[in-house]
């Protein structure tokens, strides 16, 4: 059975760009801010790595309460039993990852554009995550996408939706009010002296009327 999920400060974690020394660090402070997703995303090491890491995370999650999907790694996230998986474009497909993984578990699908956000609701998608929204660092092949986009996506699906691409402090204020369920952070928590305030803060200016 699903849980319903909050994703209004969703994490997704990037080793490259953390102020901590461990992933496990930054994901138990960001938590402590009151991060509400974790998504952890690995891309440069061995799958027994990726294995040990997410059993470890999952354990700081699981803590907390708070839904741990693994970025592309089905088998991963089956051998941990993570609470989901997050496809992109050029990952496998929704549809397939949904018979592997089976009802029970979140999927979460990168789309930008109406087209590709109306495909994954059919292919089982449980969430989007809608961008770039803005030019970032952490991912330097993303095409920036408009709020007119992000409307149109948000008025053609009926599941929740993340924004991500360069949410921080200064642009958090432009995807309010346009009908998303949450934002998707990385660098401006993770590489942030400050973690745990960082996102306590970010969290704040989201949600503040």
């Amino acid at each position: 059975m699903k849980k319903k999920v909050d994703y209004t400060l969703y994490l997704c974690t990037d080793r490259s760009f953390m102020s901590t020394n461990t992933i496990e660090e930054s994901v138990e402070l960001a938590l402590e801010g009151g991060c509400t997703v974790v998504q952890l995303r690995e891309k440069d090491c061995s799958s027994k790595d990726f294995y040990d890491l997410a059993i470890r995370v999952k354990t700081i999650t699981h803590r907390y309460d708070v839904p741990l999907i693994i970025n592309d790694r089905v088998d991963i996230a089956l051998a941990v039993n993570a609470d989901g998986v997050h496809v992109g474009q050029s990952d496998l497909p929704a549809s397939v990852v949904r018979k592997i993984i089976g009802d029970d578990k979140i999927i979460g699908v990168s789309a930008s554009t109406k087209a590709l956000a109306l495909q994954a609701v059919a292919d089982g998608a449980d969430y989007l995550g809608v961008g770039a929204m803005y030019s970032t660092n952490t991912k330097t092949d993303a095409g920036v996408i408009t709020i007119d986009t992000v409307k149109e996506i948000r008025k053609a699906v009926d599941i929740p939706m993340v924004v991500i691409g360069g949410i921080n402090k200064n642009t958090v204020s432009n995807v309010k009010g346009i009908g998303v369920d949450g934002i998707c952070v990385i660098s401006a928590i993770v590489a942030q002296q400050n973690i745990t305030q960082a996102a306590k803060d970010l969290k704040e200016l989201f949600m503040k009327p």
